[in-house]
């Protein structure tokens, strides 16, 4: 199952993101990991060509109940510590900046993720009722 998740950024535009490690649950399911503990969090990274510094993020991840969030954040603390540094001037700050947050676990959107899950329940419901004869 795929839920589409929508982000803005600094800009206000929306990104598309996907969200990963949720196979086999459906979205009735979210709310009960969410209960037990899961999170769904994003992580950061950065890349510097010199005098161009990239600042990105990853697709969403499911975190289940008491696994490390910190752990899925890996790979890209180790993308940003090796090719993170190289730009000037924004290189160095944009490469701790990633590197703290990864570390931290990155960045927690379980409320934003479970309010889309909410829309997308709604949203089947409805189309459910729609679809049902009237007698």
């Amino acid at each position: 199952m795929t839920l589409p998740l929508f982000a803005t950024t600094r800009s206000g535009s929306f990104i598309h993101m996907k969200i990963r490690n949720i196979e086999g649950l459906a979205a009735t399911d979210f709310e009960q990991e969410v209960a037990n503990g899961a999170r769904f969090v994003f992580y950061s990274y950065c890349i510097s060509l010199l005098v161009v510094t990239l600042r990105r993020t990853s697709d969403v991840y499911f975190i289940p109940a008491g696994q490390r969030r910190s752990s899925k954040g890996w790979p890209f603390t180790t993308v940003s510590l090796v090719l993170g540094w190289w730009g000037i001037p924004w290189g160095p700050v944009y490469t701790v900046s990633s590197i703290g947050s990864n570390l931290n676990g990155g960045k927690d959107v379980t409320e934003e993720v479970m309010a889309t899950v909410a829309g997308h329940l709604l949203f089947e419901e409805v189309q459910q009722t729609r679809s049902t004869p009237k007698h």
